[in-house]
């Protein structure tokens, strides 16, 4: 039987509850096995449908001024909310401390950009927050942790809100 040793934690979040309560497990490994953390948000792409309207009233150089603009005042916003979130979860919780490797905001398909960090990175394990929705939730994985576990060829590790907790945007 080989033990596994981990290093280094792919910690996916989307800034829910969900996702802070699987932060508590992403901490706890972290700190039985002395591991860093690497922190990751996505922002999922707008629809090329989407893109192609506002193209068409603003003009193509306009709308790519202003999303590029606007897109890195949004990720440096996010990285500044998932510093914060850490320092706060550090204070919270003095006994278990964990080092943050790395924080890590990008736009694209969640699943995608999850896999290629978790290789990137060289992390030994991903976790994530689960959601489900109503009934269907309760059967079944949200569609993004599902994908990243049937595609990812390293642990993946999908924490559920307790029985009766309900999911919110932080």
């Amino acid at each position: 039987m080989i033990i596994p040793e981990i290093k280094k934690i792919l910690y996916a979040t989307d800034l829910s509850e969900n996702a802070r309560h699987a932060f508590g497990y992403a901490m706890s490994i972290a700190n039985r096995y002395g591991a860093g953390i690497t922190i990751l948000h996505v922002l999922q792409e707008m629809s090329p449908f989407r893109d192609s309207l506002i193209v068409n009233i603003l003009g193509e150089d306009k709308w790519t001024s202003l999303r590029k603009e606007n897109e890195q005042k949004i990720l440096d916003m996010l990285k500044g909310r998932l510093e914060t979130f850490c320092e706060d979860v550090s204070k919270e919780l003095p006994a278990c401390p964990f080092i943050t490797d790395e924080i890590i905001v990008k736009i694209g398909n969640p699943v995608d950009v999850i896999l290629d960090e978790l290789e990137r990175t060289h992390c030994d394990v991903v976790v994530m927050g689960a959601h489900g929705h109503g009934v269907i939730g309760e059967a079944f994985l949200g569609s993004v942790s599902r994908r990243v576990l049937r595609r990812s060829h390293k642990p993946v590790m999908v924490v559920r809100l307790p029985k009766g907790t309900e999911t919110q945007v932080r």
